[in-house]
């Protein structure tokens, strides 16, 4: 759906950026998958230096994250398109951040690990991949990637 404008490539990659903030989140979660699945981890070669870098600043996340809500999805100079993928992967990212929250101080306490806690660290993973994926995918195309719910959310926050 391209409902604003026509979309530049320019705003196309610049739109796809914001959802590394997502990736990285969800790579924690992935450790599981490539316990099971080492050979899959070739794909993550790419992204080491970003999140080596990611890892090496104190507070990455939280930085990136402000800037993104301050400085794009706000900036109302920005194409409509830009502001709202940027939005859509702050939420997919508040989402995973959630998750980590829910697991690490009530889950983990109570199943200790296991096969349990596999399961949904490999579910949340998989559905973060997917979401991501799917939007990265449908941006660079020039449309907007509609996740049910989540993109209802987008679209009351950028205007």
């Amino acid at each position: 759906m391209s409902w604003r404008s026509s979309t530049s490539p320019t705003d196309r990659i610049f739109a796809c950026l914001p959802y590394l903030l997502p990736l990285i989140e969800a790579l924690a979660f992935g450790v599981p998958f490539f316990t099971q699945f080492p050979a899959l981890s070739v794909v993550l070669v790419p992204l080491l230096p970003i999140v080596s870098l990611y890892g090496a600043i104190p507070f990455a996340g939280l930085i990136v994250f402000f800037g993104l809500y301050f400085g794009v999805v706000r900036n109302e100079n920005i194409n409509h398109f830009i502001r709202f993928n940027a939005m859509q992967a702050i939420l997919i990212d508040i989402v995973l951040i959630l998750c980590s929250i829910v697991i690490q101080y009530l889950l983990q306490p109570v199943l200790g690990g296991g096969l349990i806690l596999e399961t949904l660290f490999n579910v949340i993973f998989l559905g973060a991949m997917a979401a991501v994926i799917f939007s990265v995918v449908q941006t660079a195309l020039g449309r907007y990637a509609e996740i049910p719910s989540l993109s209802n959310a987008v679209h009351m926050q950028v205007r």
